[in-house]
């Protein structure tokens, strides 16, 4: 006998904010032709409530993630998720900046280090608290590692090489913004698509520029 397979969720608001950036960067049309494809016509010019509760499956940021990988290809699919991670950050920051303390003046003031631990750590936070996801950090002195379990991005899925780029233009523009301008590497080295026990991604604390 088959068990059926456990479903968890995002919120709606959390949800929302990823739909109101795919929208930004591939605009309505295009946006609404991705979710079509992926077979996700609920979301077709009507985003999920902006709410907090956890009614956002999972199954559907896969598919989102997957669809774009289909009509764009997987390279340029995976490129899009990336910029609509990045553009994912503002509306974050507008619904959840206060609450997490990322837009209290205080915070702009504090010495760098302690704004990308302090900002990692908050971002951690929010999707422990408002998804089924699961965050959880270790840092050394050069690197942090964001290992992601019951990733949703990825969820079901099997492909040929990590594909959680929405989660990496999320951290990456969120490290910018923290930084006031700089540049930060992230790259995903585990991704549960490929066989990985957990999806992780690597920050370097150096900035490129």
């Amino acid at each position: 006998m088959t068990l059926p397979q456990p479903v968890f969720f995002f919120s709606n608001r959390m949800g929302r904010i990823i739909l109101l950036a795919m929208e930004e960067i591939l605009g309505q049309r295009e946006g609404n032709d991705v979710l079509r494809y992926a077979g996700l016509p609920e979301y077709v010019d009507q985003y999920s409530s902006c709410n907090q509760d956890l009614k956002f499956p999972f199954e559907h940021l896969s598919r989102f993630q997957a669809g774009l990988e289909d009509v764009y290809g997987p390279r340029a699919g995976r490129g899009l998720g990336w910029r609509i991670g990045r553009a994912s950050l503002k509306y974050v920051l507008q619904d959840f900046g206060h609450d997490l303390g990322l837009t209290d003046p205080a915070f702009r003031f504090l010495p760098l280090p302690a704004r990308l631990k302090g900002g990692t750590e908050a971002l951690a936070d929010l999707f422990n608290r408002f998804t089924d996801q699961r965050v959880w950090l270790e840092m050394d002195g050069k690197q942090i590692y964001w290992h992601i379990e019951r990733c949703p991005l990825c969820w079901q899925r099997k492909t040929d090489g990590p594909c959680c780029t929405l989660a990496v233009g999320l951290i990456q523009e969120a490290l910018c913004w923290m930084s006031g301008g700089k540049y930060y590497l992230v790259e995903e080295k585990n991704c549960v698509a490929c066989g990985d026990s957990k999806c992780t991604l690597v920050i370097d604390r150096i900035p490129l520029s």
